[in-house]
């Protein structure tokens, strides 16, 4: 811990350059200085001063209502800072470490990616620690947590586990209480790191126990990219206030997707009975219905992150393995994942809780299946269901799939809003077989 600590100053200090491209070009894969990838969390633990024993946990959370007095009245009392004050690299050495390539090993031989979301979780985490480090308490008085994740996006470049892999990402926005993190996964090949994927996180700063909103340090960009950066924060905040307005749970769909429903509905009408009732598939089409597969999980404490709640990573690689499966099951061949698009976490799922998941297929498009993971917790001892987060992935098949058709008016809801996710991807990618990541 103290070798991750004295890491993180160093990097406070600006000892590594900030690359506003998120590290370009040749790089040196035996650079020191690099955090190791099991000294993030154990740096976290230290900001915020949690305990390693679940015994200890309530003592430890006790401690923390302590840090009160050091949390900002206002904004404008909190000291600016610059993008590279929170830039980070992280290494993930599977080529040098194979005890550690256990952990992310498929029997297909390639990356769990459900494993690489848990890093990028608690990465993005640590970042913003960085931006809002308070040099009068060796501690954090802030707890910040993930509050959705924007999008995925996956590069060309593969993901084998018998090289190192390398992670990026600082602070590329800020408002009164939340922060935009972007990261970067570059994996080795020869002397370089070449890009995997992009990520950008949303985090929103809490008090010292996690009950309300607190302020985070303004964000000075520097430069013209990094106002860029900023200028897209903004956007990006704007769409999603968008998006939510139009969200199918609000508003009635377009009039261009009422006819695309009302197209598939007829296409399944029985031309022998002429009859609303009476409903045919198309030839190789699927009933959306018969696509679902559920789990359960129960809440250990081995789960919970630094404020003993459960992990955000650990929720997002079971659903992710869950869609993969669902994905797997439907096209009868193996998929990759290609996006990763607007996880909301709605609601802190507690240790001790049960969490059911529930995965469907709700759009496709050629070779591409749209898959949607809903979320939902009760208490041993309660059977209310609560919705936590709902988890969308894009995934590509090895061939063309079948199309999917809603039966029912909830079917074709969900049809429209998985089109809508599958239409949000910057352009449909076309991946090599040999590069994408398996569960």
């Amino acid at each position: 811990m103290r070798r991750a600590a004295l890491r993180l100053c160093a990097l406070s200090k600006g000892l590594f350059p900030a690359g506003r491209g998120l590290t370009q070009g040749p790089q040196d894969p035996r650079r020191q200085g690099l955090f190791h990838i099991q000294e993030v969390r154990d740096t976290l633990r230290e900001i915020v001063g949690a305990s390693t024993n679940w015994r200890d946990h309530v003592r430890a959370m006790e401690e923390r209502k302590l840090l009160h007095s050091f949390l900002a009245k206002s904004q404008e009392g909190l000291p600016p800072r610059r993008m590279k004050d929170s830039y980070i690299e992280v290494l993930l050495p599977l080529g040098s470490e194979p005890e550690l390539r256990e952990k992310y090993l498929t029997v297909q031989n390639t990356v769990r990616f459900g494993r690489i979301l848990e890093d990028l979780d608690s990465l993005g985490v640590l970042i913003c620690y960085m931006h809002t480090k308070n040099h009068a308490t060796k501690m954090s008085p802030l707890s910040i947590v993930t509050a959705l994740v924007d999008k995925i996006d996956m590069c060309k470049k593969s993901l084998s586990p018998e090289q190192d892999i390398k992670f990026s990402g600082h602070v590329s926005w800020v408002g009164k209480t939340s922060m935009e993190v972007k990261m970067q996964m570059f994996q080795l090949h020869g002397d370089e790191f070449c890009p995997v994927l992009d990520a950008t996180f949303v985090m929103v700063a809490r008090d010292s126990d996690n009950k309300g909103p607190a302020f985070v340090n303004p964000l000075i960009p520097e430069s013209p990219e990094e106002e860029e950066l900023f200028r897209q924060g903004e956007l990006n905040k704007g769409r999603r206030i968008a998006l939510s307005s139009t969200s199918l749970l609000k508003v009635a769909p377009s009039a261009q997707e009422r006819t695309t429903i009302h197209e598939m509905f007829l296409s399944t009408l029985d031309p022998k009975t002429i009859s609303f009732q009476s409903r045919v598939l198309p030839p190789g089409a699927v009933w959306m219905e018969t696509t679902k597969l559920k789990s359960l999980e129960v809440c250990h404490p081995q789960e919970r992150n630094i404020f003993n709640r459960i992990f955000g990573g650990f929720l997002m690689r079971k659903a992710y393995e869950l869609g993969w499966a669902t994905a797997c099951s439907f096209g009868c061949s193996r998929p990759f994942v290609v996006a990763v698009d607007d996880i909301m976490f709605q609601k802190p799922v507690d240790v001790g809780s049960l969490l059911f998941l529930s995965s469907q297929v709700c759009f496709t498009q050629n070779n591409y299946i749209q898959v949607r993971v809903h979320s939902e917790v009760a208490s041993l001892l309660s059977k209310e269901h609560t919705t936590t987060n709902v988890f969308h992935f894009t995934f590509m098949s090895e061939k063309d799939v079948p199309l999917v058709f809603p039966k029912t008016y909830g079917d074709s809801m969900l049809y429209l809003d998985g089109q809508r996710h599958f239409s949000s991807m910057s352009v449909p990618v076309t991946l090599r077989k040999d590069c994408l990541a398996d569960p």
